[in-house]
């Protein structure tokens, strides 16, 4: 019987040894049971970790519940094939058209894979584990690398970095036709505290502080331009106080630190020390739910951020002034609600460069730099301009619930938007009509009042 005891006492021991090692070193472990090898922590673990340990009761637990109330989040489904998307956007108000829908999107993916192009830009925010994981959730960002930049030595590792002046960052390679250098920098600082000069809540040292990195005069340009933006129009009760440097050199941290917030057992560590460290209740402080790549006082013509902007002035026309003023077509689709035919409008096969403006209001909407042949036989971007120039509304006309596009501020029909385009190109299709639109040449843009989206085109 005491031998019995004895067993299990010494076997307890065993779990709870092996279950402490595990919370210590999880990455260890999990490379353990997956057999690719060790790769443990450095002892200089992040001192809020220890603060961890002494605030968070039942550590394991509380994480695994955050874990659960994670995994209820689902991607949503994608839309039907795309000869149905292309039926059911034709059907249109007050129009006879025979649609075409042969043309299949499937056609064009060919082309699409020789041709879109990538780039890369660095972001510092703090923890690079969080930095990381935040980015990875915004549409366009192909890969965000944990690693650390703009020391003085070569091939620094997690326990030396910060003795010789690296900072710990996150390179981002993105598709330019999805998300611009500009909204990367918003999502980045909307999440993370872009005010602390110092360090990044519980983290402490200039080597976990904010900072954006240019490679040219048009990126330092953007980047001054938004600090300077976000000072006078934005939620924070002290300025900005983000680094502006010049681009260094890259270096990849270990391989133990990609991917941290997704491993087996690293990501209950993650998420004790995210939820420790106060970087959600800081965002949801100054953001809230508002936490995208966007900023919603642009579009707000008293807050003087638009006051350049020619047609934040426009006074909507009364109806018979729309109908003189505009075609049938044009008429019918803007203010009808009304479809024009696929394949006999005036853009869909349109390949020059420049932008999309709304045909009533002259408001900018759309870019050639992310337009796409769908082979739908309309019109298709993959965003617009920026997120802020159109509204998105619930659409019950089919019996089926779609999601229709409207200008900002003419309140216009446009189209709508479907989840069926390439994955390189995000997964979202912008449907538009050309009678809801009209084309303004790169050449023009200048002449006409839009020379500050010039930067579209570098």
């Amino acid at each position: 019987m005491k031998q019995t005891r004895m067993i299990y006492i010494i076997l307890a021991l065993v779990v709870i040894g092996f279950l402490a090692f595990a919370w210590k070193y999880p990455v260890t472990v999990q490379n353990i049971f997956s057999g690719t090898g060790g790769g443990e922590l450095s002892t200089t673990e992040r001192p809020v970790l220890e603060m961890a340990d002494k605030q968070v009761e039942n550590a394991d637990e509380e994480a695994l519940e955050l874990e659960q109330a994670d995994e209820s989040t689902t991607d949503t489904e994608a839309s039907d094939a795309m000869t149905d998307t292309a039926a059911s956007d034709s059907v249109g108000a007050e129009t006879d058209t025979t649609v075409d829908t042969t043309g299949s999107m499937q056609a064009a993916d060919i082309e699409l894979n020789q041709n879109v192009t990538t780039r890369t830009m660095l972001v510092a925010g703090g923890c690079f584990w969080c930095v990381e994981a935040d980015l990875e959730k915004l549409p366009g960002v192909i890969s965000a690398v944990s690693g650390y930049a703009g020391g003085t030595s070569e091939n620094p590792t997690y326990s030396d970095y910060n003795k010789n002046g690296h900072r710990e960052v996150v390179e981002v390679t993105y598709n330019p036709q999805v998300v611009s250098f500009e909204e990367i920098l918003i999502y980045a600082m909307k999440h993370m505290d872009p005010t602390d000069d110092d360090g990044s809540f519980g983290d402490r040292g200039d080597y976990y502080s904010p900072a954006f990195y240019f490679e040219n005069e048009t990126e330092l340009r953007i980047i001054n331009d938004l600090i300077n933006e976000v000072n006078e129009f934005g939620p924070y009760d002290k300025p900005l106080a983000i680094d502006i440097e010049e681009r260094p050199t890259f270096w990849p941290a270990e391989d133990f630190h990609q991917d941290y917030y997704k491993g087996v057992l690293s990501q209950i560590k993650y998420k004790t020390y995210r939820k420790a460290s106060g970087r959600d209740a800081f965002i949801e402080k100054y953001w809230g739910s508002d936490t995208d790549a966007s900023l919603e006082w642009r579009n707000n013509t008293t807050s003087g951020a638009a006051t350049n902007q020619a047609w934040a002035s426009f006074v909507k026309p009364s109806d018979a002034e729309l109908q003189s003023q505009l075609t049938d077509i044009q008429y019918k689709v803007t203010q009808k609600n009304g479809t024009e035919p696929s394949f006999s409008n005036e853009y869909w096969d349109n390949k020059e460069e420049g932008i999309y403006i709304d045909i009533v209001s002259g408001e900018p909407l759309f870019s050639s730099t992310h337009k796409f042949d769908s082979g739908t036989g309309w019109p298709s971007f993959t965003r617009p301009i920026d997120y802020n120039f159109v509204t998105e509304h619930d659409d019950f006309l089919l019996l089926r619930p779609r999601t229709e596009i409207r200008s900002a501020i003419a309140d216009s029909h446009l189209g709508h938007v479907f989840n069926d385009a390439p994955a390189e190109l995000g997964g979202i299709r912008y449907c538009m009509n050309s009678a809801s639109l009209r084309f303004v040449a790169k050449a023009d843009m200048e002449a006409e009042g839009y020379g500050d989206f010039l930067y579209l085109f570098n």
